[in-house]
């Protein structure tokens, strides 16, 4: 399972305070643009990769694009990170057995 794209995406902190303003309400880029400290040129790049890396999907309204969280590009993401997690309950286990006097 290759989630370097999610974990690239998500490393920039501009893109994930765009990420997370998109989590709570889908946006035009012009209303993420009047709640950022940066450009209108550079939120469209940012969500750029963010929907590469599947974050988020747009969906045409007339002229605008409306940008949403897609639940795949995260359902990826968390079930990489559940791994990671049941590795060290593995682990944990492991070494608690051997601990316990027998």
């Amino acid at each position: 399972m290759d989630v370097g794209l999610q974990l690239t995406a998500l490393a920039d902190p501009t893109r994930r305070t765009i990420y997370e303003l998109i989590r709570h309400s889908s946006s035009s880029v012009r209303e993420l643009t009047d709640q950022m400290p940066i450009s209108q040129p550079a939120v469209s790049q940012h969500l750029q990769v963010l929907s590469s890396a599947g974050l988020v999907t747009a969906t045409p309204m007339g002229t605008r694009r409306i940008y949403s969280a897609d639940p795949e590009g995260v359902a990826l993401l968390r079930a990489w990170v559940d791994t990671l997690w049941d590795d060290v309950l593995d682990s944990f286990a492991r070494r608690a057995s051997k601990e316990q006097p027998q």
